[in-house]
């Protein structure tokens, strides 16, 4: 095998392998049920590849981007973590409390069914692309993918090239969760639906925490060194 495939290949598996566990769809599935209450299934598939879509260009952005980004606004990564980790935490919380839940359902499921493509476009960005599938942390992760890219020309094509090909495979499986949730949901029945989806909520907010601790505690370490 080439040097130059190795290289292909390397940067093809990093980024679902670095990605997908921080992503977890398939314990996101069941919040992204719970928010989207009784939708009709062309309704929901249509949202699914929404937000499949959303995402794979939020962590193309973060990954060739995102660096320079931060650089210009002078914001670290640190800062990113902590509001980001915030944002999430809320997001689980809200779907911890019943009221909340029962509100999100009305608000959502109510209006979904009748959304035009530009509603529906709307929508499964905020929250459901950013920051319950995508968030913080995964950002975090694509970013530093980004400043791992070779800077030789050749070698920055081909990791590049490959990189943006992990990018589509991990959004093809963020797709295919969201698109079978249901299956899951008929899978479990409605009490195991409500425990998972439970569960799932309380690891989100526990996913927030650590996410702003991590921040802060890079934040503490950096001003011990001034």
């Amino acid at each position: 095998m080439s040097i130059a495939m190795i290289v292909f290949a390397k940067a093809l598996v990093l980024v679902p392998i670095t990605l997908l566990p921080i992503l977890n769809p398939i314990a996101v599935a069941p919040i992204f049920l719970a928010m989207t209450g009784p939708l009709e299934q062309t309704v929901a598939n249509r949202l699914a590849k929404r937000i499949a879509i959303n995402c794979f260009f939020l962590l193309l952005g973060a990954v060739f981007v995102g660096a320079h980004v931060l650089d210009f606004f002078g914001i670290s990564l640190p800062i990113v973590r902590v509001a980001g980790g915030i944002v999430v935490a809320m997001s689980g919380w809200r779907l911890l409390n019943d009221q909340g839940q029962d509100k999100l359902h009305t608000s959502v499921a109510a209006s979904a069914n009748t959304w035009t493509r530009d509603q529906l476009r709307q929508h499964s960005f905020y929250p459901f692309s950013f920051p319950l599938t995508v968030g913080p942390g995964t950002i975090a992760a694509s970013i530093t993918i980004g400043t791992q890219l070779p800077a030789k020309p050749v070698d920055w094509l081909i990791t590049s090239f490959a990189s943006a090909l992990g990018v589509l495979l991990t959004s093809l499986v963020i797709y295919l969760c969201y698109r079978y949730a249901r299956n899951l949901e008929r899978f479990l029945g409605n009490v195991g639906t409500t425990v998972l989806m439970r569960l799932s909520a309380f690891i989100l907010l526990c996913i927030g925490v650590e996410i702003g601790w991590t921040g802060m505690s890079a934040m503490i370490e950096d001003l011990k060194f001034r």
